[in-house]
């Protein structure tokens, strides 16, 4: 990535600084000339024999400028001893200016070698203007080069003399045959566009025979090659990123078309399932695993401590994750959380040297990376915000029409291919799927869904895998929550592979699936009602990797705000999952606000009144927890209180440093934890009966209440507004 990042500044005709190029070398009158004659002599070895596909006739010509020069060079380093004490000063600086030229020819070469077909016929144009540039360059160097003030034997000279004249009469040459290519691709963009289909033999021809894209795997590759520049050129590139997002549409159904479903692809993957959970490291568990990588603390938000998706600049200099940093403000405060200065302005300022960066190191990871902004609350739904990461521009009409050619495809063989294209067929669905929401509406109406569902029993891991990420990634778009729920036996065989799926990431995924669809609020019953459900995500949440955590207890949180569902919660022992889950800083604040749901209902408070860990988890919470943590803790406090009875309302009263830590949040706690605190000592105080030792914290519960007597004493309308749980983290698209 390197030479693509360092080309793409000479692409905005921004010239990099020699640090950027490579480390730094020695530059000084002894090493020049040896440095220069080593570079030259690198670049003549490497590509004199390296032919590229594209942009031959301008390699070729580049190449030959540098053979000469490198006789040059040769003869100056014999002449002058290697050392360029004796040579004019001008020609000592023309020299380091050659350096410069042939790093950058050797940055042109190495991206034309490097990158795909397909790209470099995209960029077809602007390259041949790249290796115009080179050559004018080149010829200023010649122009100013003092050659009558050197040493220079007569066929040395000869041959310089010969390339100025040569430098002279170039002029930018765009190869004919190469436009001609580069044409008709984008008249098959027309023809989608216009909705029709090109024929098998057209597409044949331009694949197959012109750019010898001869198999599956060279096709995968040029898609993959599009997707990266779309999301690394972050809308600086050329074509938009809505006409690449055509393009790499075309390529995808044109790979279908041409070579079919290869069966072969598949043993690509670890099938033992013994083995399996040891070194699998195929293209799903690569996705999945790779996130947990530690992640730079700069691209962590000082507010949420998570990875950052829309990075703004505050007026006091600092940076926030968009979302965060909005909530911090809605809630009342002027100052920076950071550095606690007042802030002259609230407005916010994008920082995108921060986002890209995060983008490339997420690309770099394979980490899905979601670099829209947030909605004004910071929360983001299942169903409304999920990663895109190649899906950024609005799609053309020609992805449209090609992806819903390249779904009707999968699903036929989804439905009749052999055991390895059925599961080849499930991954190439849960891979467009990543690609949008028109993508998932066509999956879903060509009738993947039905299909995927039988491919949930599979014995075979990877098939599996394949299906129940597929579902997970279908189950984002809105109207496919219906189908799944509508669809005879499908939430039964979600559970299935969540209670006995053969690989970790298929368990997680499934439990993703759960989150996912419960964001219904209908489903929430029909979905804690399943047998089983609500007993394998609390499995998941006690005994779970990180992610699987997560997506446990998230799914539990969208469960408890449905009020029937308290009941089936405690008898499939969630409530005690949740509580141990306090203890994991990972999970810690989305378990919190469950336990808060759940103890609106008297059996839910009785429930975690018998666990005894559970009083000082909240309390220890609200002394070390996050801002929303803290949130849900004293709110979850406050509903034990009010529905555990006297007995409950007893044992939160003596509980040590309490008083402290709801005076704490009278003042530094959110806006909604404050009103909670508030709240939490008028039931103090109403709890006050002459007791000895129930005197002093009647005397704390008033100086408290006076403290937040300026906070509304109403209670929420909202049956979950009283919780915060962030649920950007919820549904990975993988």
């Amino acid at each position: 990535m390197a030479t693509a990042a360092i080309f793409s500044s000479l692409r905005r005709r921004r010239s990099p600084s020699l640090e950027a190029f490579l480390a730094p070398v020695d530059l000084n009158e002894v090493a020049l000339l040896q440095t220069l004659a080593a570079v030259a002599a690198d670049l003549v070895t490497c590509f004199s024999g390296n032919s590229t596909f594209f942009q031959r006739r301008n390699s070729r010509s580049l190449i030959r400028k540098i053979e000469v020069f490198l006789v040059l060079l040769d003869y100056l380093k014999d002449a002058y001893g290697g050392s360029v004490s004796s040579l004019p000063p001008n020609a000592v600086v023309c020299l380091k200016e050659l350096y410069l030229v042939l790093y950058r020819s050797k940055i042109l070469l190495d991206y034309c070698v490097q990158s795909s077909k397909l790209w470099l016929l995209l960029q077809n144009q602007s390259i041949s203007g790249h290796f115009h540039d080179l050559d004018q360059e080149i010829l200023t160097l010649l122009d100013v080069f003092p050659f009558g003030d050197v040493i220079l034997s007569l066929d040395v000279r000869e041959q310089i003399e010969l390339l100025q004249r040569q430098a002279r009469r170039s002029k930018l040459h765009i190869d004919k045959n190469d436009e001609t290519l580069r044409f008709q691709f984008f008249s098959f963009l027309d023809e989608f566009e216009n909705g029709k289909i090109p024929p098998e033999s057209n597409l044949r021809f331009f694949f197959v025979e012109k750019l010898g894209i001869s198999d599956a795997k060279s096709c995968r590759a040029e898609i993959e090659y599009l997707e990266e520049q779309i999301v690394s050129h972050e809308g600086d590139v050329e074509p938009p990123a809505s006409v690449l997002n055509g393009f790499v549409a075309i390529v995808r159904y044109s790979r279908f078309l041409l070579f079919g479903i290869d069966d072969r692809e598949e043993p690509e993957f670890v099938h033992s399932t013994s083995s399996h959970k040891k070194q699998r490291r195929g293209l799903i568990s690569q996705e999945i695993a790779d996130t947990f990588v530690t992640i730079p603390k700069d691209f962590c938000c000082p507010i949420s401590l998570d990875l950052m998706h829309d990075p703004v600049i505050i007026s006091t200099g600092q940076t926030y994750d968009r979302g965060s940093i909005s909530r911090w403000m809605e809630e009342g405060h002027c100052n920076c959380p950071k550095t606690g200065q007042m802030l002259s302005n609230t407005r916010l300022v994008p920082n995108k040297a921060l986002r890209n960066l995060i983008n490339q190191w997420c690309l770099a990871h394979g980490i899905p990376h979601d670099d829209a902004p947030e909605g004004p609350d910071g929360a983001a739904s299942a169903s409304t915000s999920s990663p895109e990461p190649f899906a950024a521009a609005l799609p053309t009409k020609a992805a449209v029409e090609a992806n819903k050619a390249t779904s009707a495809f999968l699903v036929k063989h989804l439905a009749n291919g052999s055991q390895g294209e059925k599961t080849v067929a499930a991954r190439e669905i849960r891979l467009l799927a990543k690609t949008g929401k028109e993508n998932r509406g066509f999956i879903a109406e060509a009738g993947a869904i039905p299909h995927l569902r039988d491919l949930l029993s599979s014995q075979n891991p990877v098939a599996q895998e394949n299906s129940v990420t597929a579902m997970l990634n279908l189950s984002i778009y809105d109207k496919n929550k219906s189908r799944i729920m509508d669809e005879q036996r499908c939430l039964g065989s979600i559970v299935e592979v969540l209670r006995f799926g053969l690989t970790t990431e298929a368990r997680e995924n499934a439990a993703a699936t759960l989150f996912s669809l419960s964001a219904v609020h209908d489903y929430k019953k029909k979905i804690a009602d399943e047998d089983g459900a609500v007993e394998a995500l609390s499995r998941l949440l006690r005994d779970g990797t990180p992610r699987g955590k997560k997506d446990a207890v998230t799914a539990l949180f969208n469960l408890s705000t449905h009020s029937e569902n308290c009941g089936r919660m405690i008898e499939a022992g969630a409530v005690a999952a949740l509580v141990a889950a306090m203890g994991n800083d990972g999970v810690a604040e989305e378990a919190a606000g469950a336990l808060a749901l759940i103890l609106r209902q008297p059996a839910g408070a009785a429930a975690v009144v018998k666990e005894d860990a559970a009083l000082a988890g909240l309390i220890g919470m609200m002394r070390c927890g996050t801002p929303r943590g803290k949130e849900n803790a004293v709110a979850a406090l406050l509903e034990l209180c009010r529905c555990g009875g006297m007995a409950a309302t007893e044992k939160v009263l003596k509980a040590p440093a309490l008083a402290g830590l709801v005076h704490s949040l009278l003042f530094t706690g959110t806006k909604r934890a404050r009103r909670k605190a508030a709240s939490l000592a008028r039931v103090f105080q109403r709890c006050e009966n002459g007791n000895a030792a129930e005197v002093r914290l009647s005397g704390y519960s008033r100086a408290v209440y006076a403290g937040g007597a300026n906070v509304a004493p109403t209670r929420d309308s909202s049956f979950v507004g009283d919780v915060s749980v962030r649920m950007a983290i919820s549904v990975p698209v993988l």
